[in-house]
């Protein structure tokens, strides 16, 4: 399935109604956010440490089978000017790979200061450090699922 690169060119595609996983790709782990079947609210699901590509995206898409997703939001680390360094063309590469091995289409989602939000939400709650360094990959993909399905509601 393609890669999309915004949320207009997947709507446009005709992709199907359903639940859509988030993902917030880092450097040693992966967060993983779900959707209810609805599209209203992004849940945190999991954070996997990456090991070899296979093996992770065997975790994955298993994670995304559970939850009978029908679309991927991959963030996408993209600069404060906007442009895009050697951590976006990451994600991109991972994004390329992953949609070898799976029908769901993929599309991308900036990411610019979700981890920040997420780690600001925690702080809020007086999670503990501890605590935010184990949740705070799902959230910052809580927070990039979210901002696509209000964007997406605005379509």
């Amino acid at each position: 399935m393609p890669v999309f690169e915004t949320l207009e060119e997947l709507n446009s595609a005709g992709f199907v109604s359903g639940p859509l996983i988030g993902l917030d790709p880092g450097t040693k782990t992966i967060g993983v956010a779900a959707s209810d079947p609805a599209r209203l609210m992004a849940m945190p699901v999991e954070t996997v440490r990456k090991t070899k590509f296979t093996a992770d995206a065997e975790r994955l898409l298993k994670l995304i089978g559970e939850r009978k997703a029908a679309a991927i939001v991959m963030g996408l680390p993209r600069n404060m000017d906007g442009s895009e360094g050697p951590r976006a063309q990451s994600v991109r590469a991972f994004a390329r790979n992953l949609s070898q091995k799976t029908d769901l289409p993929i599309v991308y989602w900036d990411e610019r200061l979700s981890t920040v939000a997420a780690e600001r939400e925690l702080i809020a709650a007086d999670a503990s450090r501890a605590k935010r360094a184990q949740v705070i990959d799902q959230m910052a993909a809580v927070f990039i699922l979210q901002g696509a399905l209000d964007r997406l509601r605005n379509l």
